[in-house]
């Protein structure tokens, strides 16, 4: 049969609703019936669907054009089907989900706890800023600021009140010293070296008060002087101990102005007793050398310590820092030498004797044998020299020397029964007493020892 005589009506499929247009695109089938429609009722949709007019070849437009259409606002696009079970698309979902697993749980809960942690931490901060409070570290609560009497602490602080710092200028040059307060009349004992040559003397107390001094007196044999201060009030003297009572090993605490650091404690022990020292000299005729019957101590005492107290475990005075045997300088020969713990003070008996004379008088005595020393010995012991200055004899007619037996040629060995080595050590051990004293010498002459008893003289210091 030719497709120009074709007269059947039209798929069953093609069937719609009377009064609507078919609008759907070209290859996009029709949707299936309603499942469960009665065969009835689609019988009779298909019967009530007008037939093709007779003599309309298939693909005939005028066929298609006496097709109702829904009217002037209809969708130009085509439509679903209203009248259809399903969609014309259909989504695939995959498979059917299997519930959170554990690593999910995991994994939420870590995320979650983080998230509580920088938020907490963030609120915390915040809350600390806004509220101008100040993190505190644990710390201990305020205590008592006493301390026992016997310790160092006790002793610095009974102590300290009554020790100054000493600024002395003149001939160009200046020095730092340190010093302690005898009396209420504001007499203060510290060392010649300190204020030899001193035009101003600057004191100043451990509460920053600074006044004026004047010298009252020195002396070079023992390097000690003692200047005044007036018009101060409150002062606070120093109370003077025993140093005949000093033992080895006995605690010391040193205060001074080591390189101008004033108001420096330190703490040691005495190391030795009677250790003989000289110092000074720079004149050249020995007229500056001071002779010391120290006590030597390990507190680390420096530059500007120099007149300071030495004091022991009650806070008394018994000795006045005066020499510090320092480091060797190989490499500059201008540095000052620091402390090695080999620090030399004044002991207090012979400090107190010449502090008094000095105040008194201005000027301080010194005891003598009468001799004349040959200081160029080299033996043990000191040897009174052959002849004395200006061919003089070298033991003085009438002196302490003399009267005691003593010879041109001998040699002194032992001065109450403690040796002696050389004519320095001879000298401390005699400036160590007061004129006046008693005291034995064991002099060794032609090969015998003997031993002569005698009183010292005296002879006014430089």
């Amino acid at each position: 049969m030719s497709d120009s005589q074709q007269t059947d009506p039209a798929p069953r499929w093609w069937s719609r609703p009377e009064g609507l247009a078919d609008v759907r695109r070209e290859g996009v089938p029709a949707p299936r019936p309603e499942t469960g429609a009665a065969p009835a009722e689609v019988a009779a949709e298909v019967a009530a669907a007008p037939e093709a007019p007779a003599g309309a070849a298939e693909g005939d437009t005028a066929g298609e054009a006496e097709q109702p259409h829904a009217g002037p606002h209809a969708d130009p696009e085509p439509r679903y089907d209203p009248w259809g079970v399903a969609p014309l698309q259909a989504v695939d979902t995959g498979k059917p989900g299997r519930g959170i697993r554990m690593r999910h749980v995991v994994a939420i809960s870590v995320g979650s706890a983080v998230l509580a942690g920088g938020i907490g931490g963030y609120v915390g901060v915040l809350a600390e800023r806004q509220s101008s409070t100040r993190l505190e570290l644990p710390q201990a609560g305020v205590e008592s600021k006493g301390r026992a009497p016997e310790s160092v602490a006790g002793i610095a602080a009974t102590a300290l009140p009554g020790v100054v710092t000493l600024h002395v200028s003149g001939g160009g040059s200046s020095a730092t010293g340190t010093g302690f307060v005898l009396d209420p009349q504001g007499h203060i004992l510290t060392n010649n070296h300190v204020v030899a040559g001193a035009k101003k003397i600057t004191v100043t107390f451990s509460t920053g008060e600074s006044v004026t001094a004047e010298l009252v007196g020195r002396d070079s044999g023992y390097d000690l002087a003692v200047v005044k201060v007036t018009g101060v009030r409150g002062l606070q003297p120093l109370t003077l101990g025993n140093s005949e009572n000093v033992k080895v090993g006995d605690p010391v605490v040193a205060i001074g102005a080591p390189f101008d650091l004033s108001n420096t404690v330190t703490a040691g022990i005495i190391s030795a007793t009677g250790r003989p020292i000289t110092a000074g000299g720079d004149k050249g005729d020995g007229s500056d050398i001071s002779y010391v019957d120290a006590l030597q101590t390990d507190a680390p005492i420096n530059p500007g310590n120099s007149g300071g107290p030495l004091l022991d475990a009650k806070a008394r005075v018994i000795g006045i820092n005066s020499a510090i045997r320092g480091a060797d300088k190989q490499e500059d020969s201008d540095r000052q030498g620091g402390s090695i713990g080999l620090g030399f003070a004044i002991p207090i008996n012979q400090g107190k004797r010449v502090a008094e004379e000095l105040i008194r008088t201005g000027r301080a005595t010194h005891p003598v044998i009468g001799v004349t020393l040959d200081m160029q010995y080299t033996g043990d012991g000191a040897r009174v020299a052959a002849k004395g200055e200006d061919g003089r004899s070298s033991v003085v007619a009438g002196g302490p020397g003399a009267s005691a037996g003593i010879k041109p040629g001998d040699v002194i060995t032992k001065v109450d029964g403690a040796r002696v080595h050389g004519g320095d050590e001879l000298i401390i051990k005699i400036r160590a007493h007061r004129p006046g004293d008693r005291l034995s010498l064991t002099v060794l002459r032609e090969g015998r020892e003997r031993t002569l008893e005698m009183v010292l003289g005296s002879a006014n210091g430089s």
